[in-house]
Order: C-alpha cells, then sequence, then structure tokens
C-alpha cells in the first residue's frame, strides 16, 4: 500500500510563521525530511516514533543532491508511510518542489502541497522593508541568485527589464553572484544609488540586515562579512527600514536564553522569549515522574467530604489531582464543600482551567505566605489535604499540622533530567548566552549537578535571572551572583526581568 507525501512550505525561521495545515502535516506524518532553513523546533511537534531525515540544502553544499532527495521522498511513500516534506519558505519559490512533486506524480504516489511564507516577502518585513509601496514600488520580482555552473549568465534573466521597471528586486541565494547582479543592473541602466539590502537569517533571533548602495553593495558585503542564507533586495523600499523596523526593536532581540525547567514546564517561556525576539536553549533539569496507581490518593479523594481546605502548591500537582479525580468518574463538583488555596500564579491559572477559582490565593508563591492568610482562620476542627510533590519543603505542612490536621499525599516525584549534560556544557563554554533563568530551588541544584561542579565557575559570565527569594538563596547558597529577581514568582515577571 503506497503511503501519501505533503510537500510543507515551513515559512522563513519564525517558529509561529508555519500555517496550520502544515503543523498538521508534521503532527501525522511517519517521516519528515527537512532541510537547514526550516526551523528544528517543528521537529518537536511530531508524533513519537516518527523518522527524522535532515537532507541538509545549504547553498553550494546538499547532504544530498536534489535527485537522490527526490528519490527518498518516493521510496519512503512506497513504503506505506505518510510523508511530510518539510521546506524553509514555500515549496514552490525556488524550493524545487515541483520537481519532487512530478516525480511523485510519475510515480503514482498521492501528493499534496502546502504553501509556506516566503522568506522573499515575510524576511523582507521583519527588516522593516515592505515589498511594495505606493510610493516607492507597485511590482516586484523574485529573481535566483544562482549563476549557471559554468559561470555565464543565466539567459532567462532580463536584466535590461529588471534594471528599467521600477519595482523591488529580490534575489536569493545570490551572495555568490553578487558583483554580477549589481554590475548588470547599473549596466542596463539603475541607479548606482540605488538602496540595497542585505538579509541575513531573516525572521529569526539572529537576523542582520545590512545596506549598501548598488555600486557599492559587493565591496560593503564583503567588508561586512555577509554570507548566506542571505536576501538581497533592491530598491527604493529600502529607506523605509528606519520607519517600519519592528522585529528588531523586541525587547529579547538577538538575546540566547537557557531555560531550566522541566520540558513539560518549558512551553510557556520559551514561547515568550520567542515572541520577544529572543533565542531560547531548552535545557530541561527536572523529570516529573508521577505516583503510578496511587492508592493514598485514591483514598484520601474517597473521603473529600471529610476536608475543609485543599491546598495545591504547583501546576503539576492540579494536573495530577484533577486527572485522578476524573479517572474516579469524579469532576470538579467533589469540591463543593472545600475551600481551595493555591500557591503561585501557575497554579491558579491551572485550577481554573479545571472550573475551579481558588478561595485563596497569596500574593507571594512560597508557603510561608499561604501559611499566613490560613493562621487566623482554620483551626484544630479543620482538615487539610495537601497532595503535592515528593520532598517539597516542610514549611507548610509543619506549621499548619500545629493548628490544623494535615494530610500530605505524594503524587509526583521531581528528578534530575540529564537529557541534555553536554548540550549544556557546551553552551556554556562557547560564551554566547545572555541569560540563564531558574524558576525553583531544584533547577538550580540539578542543573549543576547536570554541568558538574568543575563547570559551575562557566556561569560567572551569564546573568542569572531568578523566579523568587528561596530559589535566589539556593543561588547564592551555591556561590553564584544573582543577576536579577523577578518581582513576582511567575513566568512574566521573568521575562520583565530580562527585557527591563
Amino acid at each position: 500500500m503506497k503511503g501519501k507525501v505533503y510537500l510543507v512550505g515551513a515559512g522563513p525561521g519564525d517558529y509561529k510563521l508555519l500555517t496550520l495545515k502544515g503543523l498538521e502535516c508534521i503532527r501525522k506524518a511517519d517521516v519528515i525530511v527537512y532541510d537547514r532553513l526550516a526551523n528544528i523546533n517543528y521537529l518537536k511537534e511530531a508524533k513519537k516514533g516518527c523518522e527524522f531525515i535532515n537532507v541538509g540544502k545549504a547553498s553550494s553544499h546538499h547532504l544530498l543532491p536534489q535527485d537522490q532527495i527526490n528519490r527518498l521522498i518516493a521510496d519512503k511513500a512506497l513504503e506505506g508511510k505518510i510523508v511530510t516534506r518539510l521546506k524553509g519558505g514555500d515549496p514552490y519559490v525556488f524550493g524545487r518542489g515541483g520537481e519532487e512533486g512530478e516525480l511523485l506524480k510519475a510515480e503514482g504516489i498521492e501528493f499534496e502541497v502546502v504553501p509556506g511564507v516566503t522568506s522573499a516577502i515575510g524576511g523582507l518585513c521583519y527588516a522593516g522593508i515592505p515589498i511594495t509601496h505606493r510610493d516607492h514600488a507597485s511590482s516586484f520580482h523574485v529573481i535566483t541568485g544562482h549563476l549557471r555552473k559554468d559561470g555565464k549568465e543565466n539567459p532567462e534573466i532580463n536584466w535590461n527589464a529588471l534594471a528599467n521597471m521600477k519595482g523591488t528586486l529580490v534575489f536569493l541565494m545570490g551572495v555568490s553572484n553578487l558583483k554580477n547582479i549589481s554590475e548588470n543592473l547599473i549596466k542596463e541602466g539603475m541607479s548606482k544609488d540605488t538602496p540595497v539590502a542585505f538579509v541575513s537569517w531573516a525572521t529569526r533571533y539572529n537576523q542582520r540586515v545590512v545596506t549598501a548602495t548598488l555600486e557599492d553593495a559587493y565591496e560593503v558585503a564583503i567588508r561586512e562579512e555577509v554570507k548566506p542564507p542571505t536576501l538581497i533586495v533592491v530598491g527604493t523600499v529600502v529607506n523605509l527600514r528606519d520607519t517600519l523596523n519592528f522585529f528588531e526593536k523586541k525587547p529579547l532581540f538577538g538575546k540566547s536564553i537557557m531555560v531550566t525547567r522541566s520540558r513539560s514546564q518549558n512551553s510557556k517561556l520559551v514561547e515568550r522569549i520567542m515572541d520577544l525576539g529572543g533565542n531560547p536553549i531548552e535545557i530541561p533539569t527536572i523529570k516529573i515522574e508521577k505516583v503510578q496507581d496511587n492508592k493514598e490518593l485514591e483514598n484520601e479523594i474517597k473521603n473529600l467530604k471529610d476536608y475543609t481546605y485543599l491546598v495545591l502548591t504547583s501546576k503539576n500537582g492540579v494536573d495530577i489531582f484533577f486527572d485522578k479525580l476524573d479517572e474516579m468518574g469524579l469532576d470538579c463538583r467533589a469540591l463543593a464543600n472545600i475551600k481551595v488555596c493555591s500557591i503561585g500564579a501557575a497554579t491558579s491559572k491551572a485550577i481554573i482551567r479545571r472550573g475551579i477559582k481558588p478561595d485563596i490565593q497569596p500574593e507571594k508563591a512560597v508557603g510561608e505566605s499561604l501559611y499566613d492568610e490560613l493562621k487566623d482562620i482554620v483551626s484544630k476542627e479543620d482538615k487539610i489535604l495537601i497532595p503535592r510533590a515528593k520532598n517539597a519543603r516542610e514549611f507548610l505542612v509543619k506549621k499548619l499540622n500545629e493548628i490544623s490536621n494535615v494530610t500530605e499525599v505524594v503524587t509526583y516525584e521531581s528528578v534530575m533530567d540529564d537529557s541534555k549534560k553536554e548540550e549544556a556544557i557546551n553552551a556554556l563554554e562557547e560564551g554566547n548566552l545572555d541569560y540563564i533563568t531558574f524558576a525553583s530551588s531544584s533547577t538550580v541544584t540539578n542543573f549543576i549537578n547536570l554541568i558538574g561542579e568543575e563547570n559551575k565557575d562557566k556561569l560567572s559570565n551569564t546573568k542569572i535571572i531568578s523566579i523568587g527569594k528561596i530559589t535566589t538563596k539556593t543561588i547564592l547558597d551555591n556561590g553564584l551572583e544573582v543577576y536579577k529577581e523577578s518581582e513576582k514568582a511567575s513566568i512574566e515577571s521573568m521575562i520583565d526581568a530580562m527585557s527591563e
């Protein structure tokens, strides 16, 4: 039985410039064949067991030649697999998607094409350059910048027409042919003073834009070491860059930020960093291991009517507790006569998503603050259920037990995740990190254990962001300095600390 192929445009690089249909194709694929211009983070969306094949496709250096890529895609589909061919930009804008589709058709393999945002438009936009503007250009022209292998001019390019039609010219893959491009345009009558922009790694955190004129474009590119992947833009629309440049003004643009939370908790912080122009480097230091077949939790849920308070201290604790309710055929109505207490904004949001608004949430996300809220309103008649992590801080349970009756149930354990040890050490040694974030004391301890005490001094060149006082204390106790502590124990507050 034959499979099916999706030729998917992955957009110019910004993670969120992938279409919804493209994302759907990634999630259903058995095999993903991708090139270097497709954002590697898309692979995280693939289903478990998906096969990943990197075919490279850097300018003048392919891990696989195009004919072999065509054959690979077809062969995988002939094995009965769903194949997603993930291509930077759009499959049909110098992406050779047409050639891939032709072979698939010839072999009777079903395929679909999913358009993508081409870098010729999206990349210019992120550089502050509109591809058309009624005061500057009423047309645009996207041209391949590749020379023929023999170095001669491509006869399909009408340089005279390009030089005289007053539209925006965008050359893709043209850096190695820049001298030829500028000389031909000037020769055919285009003004030597025409603005030119080089947009490298468009829409990504490391986007770089260099401007010049047509006359000195080649010299400027050499001096500024402009390298692929780079768009070459020719036209007066380049002059609008200072006015319309929004992307490079984002507060975290160009910043590399290491995120050390558990993989399941990283998503919001990672997303916000990307939204603000930064480069998140995910180094999970914690794995959440749920207590399996938790009879103790089941027993206390059966006796919920005996409790007057439920204290939830983390998003993980919320999810595990409510999942168990659901597993037992119950829902939030089982908490009708219980006051629900929450520590932290993220915990409260998780509770609200389950249909409950917390009755008590202290301003500060620490056990001491919740105790201060409860100490004058609970008594020995109250019973408090606290389902939480193994080896959590003793303060809250100990102090509340002095004035009421507390039942603590272990629902999960945070253990060290060492899967990214080598990547973490390499990132520290390269010295390109701007910030490293710690959202709990356990992430600090686990990170130091991960990299080893012998590598701890490598953190001295990176600005450490702490989520709150308890985490800060752990950082200081390990002989490290805190660059900033967020005002509130929340992801948004950590982002603010880095953005200010």
